[in-house]
C-alpha cells in the first residue's frame, strides 16, 4: 500500500509519500481500505516535534493520523464477521496509522456510516463532530441567545455555526477574509463579520449593542480572543477549546486538543481550572491578566478535558454522526489528495483551509 510517512520531525515537506507494507489485523481488530482520513492541527504539531503534554511523540518513522473511514476488508482473529464488506469510520485513539491507503483498528471502537453520510462527511464527524457535542455539553442555547463563533468556518467552527442555528440562537460568525465570511453566511450566520479588518468588533457592536454576547466560542484564542471576550455580556459564557485559546482562569497552557470539559459543570471564571493537559497542551499552567476581570463581569469559562472525550466518546460520535445523518448538521470537507498530505498540513498551519481537513487516496 502506499502511505504519507514521517521520517524525521520537522516541517510539512517531511511527509513523504512512498509504499509501505500492508498492515494485518490483529485479534479483535479489522483492516479497512481507507477512503478518507483526517488531519488535525495535533499530527501538524506531532509531526514539527513538538511534545504535547503527557503524550509522547511517536517513534519514527511513522505514519500519521488518527481518524479514518472507508470499508472493512479483512478481519482479525475473533472479530466478528457481520462487519466484513461494512462501510465504518473510527478514530484510532492514540495509535497513529490513519494517513494510508489501508488501515487497521479495534472492531470495538467502530462506527457504522450512515446511508447519507459519504466516507470524508463522516470521518469529519468521529473526531471533530465528536469533539462539538462535547463543547456544547451541558449548554441550553435558544432564541434568547446571541452567539459568537471564532473561526466559524472551520473544521468545528461550521458545526458550532450550523447547530446554534439550528437551536433559534442569533449566531455572529467570524472568518478571515472575503471568501471565508461569504461562507459564514451560507451556513446561516445572521451576522458574517471578517476578524482581518480592524473594526470587525464595531460592526458587531453596530448591530446588537456594547457587549451582547452570550456564549463566545473560541478556537483560535490569542488577540483575537482578547477582542472577542470585549463582547461578551455579564454572566456570559467563554467556551474555549483550541488554538492558543486565552482562558481566564488560571489554565494549563494553550490548548487545541479535541476533548470537552471534565464535567458537565462548567468553570467559573475567577476560580482555578481543573483543566488537565490534553494532547496539545504543553503542560505548563499560567495565570491569565482577565481572571479578575473575568470574575468581576460574572464570566464562566468552560476549558477542555480530554478525559471526558476518553469517558464519553462512544456517545459523542453517536450524537455528531446522528446529526449530519438527519441533516442538522453538515461538516464542510476541504479534501487533498494522500500523496499531498504535506501541502494539505501546509495549508492547516497557514489558515488556508476552509472546513474539516481530509486526504483522499
Amino acid at each position: 500500500m502506499y502511505a504519507a510517512r514521517l521520517h524525521a520531525f520537522g516541517p510539512p515537506e517531511n511527509l513523504t509519500y512512498e509504499e509501505v507494507p500492508d498492515p494485518l489485523p490483529g485479534p479483535g481488530q479489522v483492516r479497512i481500505r481507507v477512503q478518507a482520513s483526517g488531519v488535525h492541527l495535533l499530527d501538524a504539531t506531532l509531526r514539527a516535534g513538538r511534545r504535547l503534554g503527557p503524550l509522547p511523540l511517536p517513534e519514527l518513522p511513522t505514519v500519521p493520523g488518527r481518524e479514518v473511514a472507508g470499508t472493512v476488508t479483512s478481519l482479525g482473529e475473533g472479530t466478528d464477521a457481520g462487519w466484513l464488506g461494512r462501510r465504518v469510520t473510527v478514530h484510532l485513539g492514540a495509535a497513529p496509522g490513519g494517513y494510508a491507503e489501508l488501515a487497521v483498528a479495534d472492531a470495538a471502537a467502530l462506527q457504522a456510516i450512515p446511508e447519507t453520510l459519504t466516507p470524508a462527511q463522516a470521518v469529519a464527524m468521529i473526531g471533530t463532530g465528536r469533539t462539538v457535542m462535547g463543547v456544547l455539553r451541558g449548554t441550553d442555547l435558544g432564541p434568547d441567545d446571541t452567539v459568537l463563533v471564532l473561526s466559524a468556518i472551520g473544521g468545528m467552527g461550521a458545526l458550532l455555526t450550523q447547530y446554534a442555528k439550528h437551536r433559534g440562537a442569533h449566531v455572529i460568525g467570524a472568518a478571515g477574509g472575503q471568501d471565508k465570511t461569504a461562507a459564514v453566511s451560507r451556513l446561516g450566520a445572521d451576522l458574517a463579520v471578517d476578524y482581518t479588518r480592524a473594526d470587525w468588533s464595531e460592526r458587531i457592536r453596530a448591530a446588537y449593542g456594547e457587549r451582547p454576547v452570550r456564549h463566545l466560542f473560541d478556537g483560535p484564542g490569542g488577540v483575537l480572543a482578547r477582542t472577542a471576550l470585549d463582547l461578551l455580556a455579564p454572566g456570559g459564557t467563554h467556551h474555549a477549546y483550541g488554538g492558543s485559546s486565552t482562558l481566564l482562569s488560571v489554565v494549563n497552557g494553550p490548548s487545541t486538543t479535541d476533548a470537552p470539559p471534565a464535567t458537565d459543570a462548567p468553570t467559573t471564571a475567577g476560580r482555578p481550572s481543573t483543566h488537565t493537559p490534553g494532547d496539545d497542551t504543553d503542560g505548563s499552567s499560567t495565570q491569565t491578566p482577565g481572571a479578575e476581570e473575568a470574575a468581576a463581569r460574572d464570566l464562566t469559562v468552560r476549558p477542555l478535558d480530554p478525559a471526558f472525550i476518553q469517558t464519553h466518546k462512544r456517545e459523542l460520535e453517536n450524537e455528531s454522526l446522528t446529526l449530519a445523518a438527519d441533516g442538522v448538521l453538515t461538516p464542510l470537507v476541504h479534501p487533498f489528495p494522500l500523496a499531498q498530505a504535506a501541502a494539505a498540513h501546509r495549508a492547516l498551519e497557514t489558515r488556508g483551509t476552509t472546513g474539516k481537513v481530509v486526504l483522499v487516496p
